[in-house]
């Protein structure tokens, strides 16, 4: 399973659990300020599922920037 598999995995359980539709999630869909209904609480709770699911945690240095589904997956296939 690909970060962005994952990724598609976890924000569909995020939205799920707040009843909203997750609609389609492709490399270049926005994480905020996007058609998702997520805000940064979600963001946060994705990326500590992503470092749980993949032993990856490339924030361990800082902050890193990303804007978009793919942008965040790289960070996890990295």
């Amino acid at each position: 399973m690909t970060a962005l598999d994952l990724i598609r995995a976890e924000l569909t359980q995020i939205l799920s659990d707040k009843g909203a539709a997750p609609g389609e999630i492709a490399p270049d869909t926005p994480l905020l300020d996007g058609p998702l209904d997520i805000d940064s609480l979600d963001l946060a709770t994705l990326v500590v599922a992503l470092e749980e699911k993949t032993g990856k945690t490339p924030f361990a240095g800082g902050f890193v920037l990303f804007h978009t589904a793919g942008e965040l997956a790289a960070l996890f296939d990295a």
